[in-house]
């Protein structure tokens, strides 16, 4: 199982967020959907788990480039100048 896992994570670490996310989706369908042994919904649990984190590693970038842009040469430039 411990194969397994790493194989999970090692092919998680390399997709984009909009794969994550939709896969993500499905696997929450399917955990809604019922029908499947416990064995089977933890499965698909843990990988929402490794997926959802993928999003959120990509949502965070996202965000600190936003933040880096609206940051802007200029107001590096302006703060300096207001600080001394």
């Amino acid at each position: 199982m411990t194969d397994d896992g790493t194989t999970t994570a090692a092919a998680t670490g390399t997709l984009g967020y909009e794969q994550a996310r939709d896969e993500l989706i499905e696997v929450v369908r399917r955990l809604e959907a019922g029908g499947t042994s416990l064995e089977d919904s933890l499965a698909l649990w843990e990988r929402g788990e490794e997926l959802a984190k993928v999003c959120r590693h990509w949502l965070e970038g996202a965000r600190a480039r936003l933040d880096a842009a609206l940051a802007g040469p200029d107001d590096d430039e302006d703060g300096a100048a207001d600080a001394g």
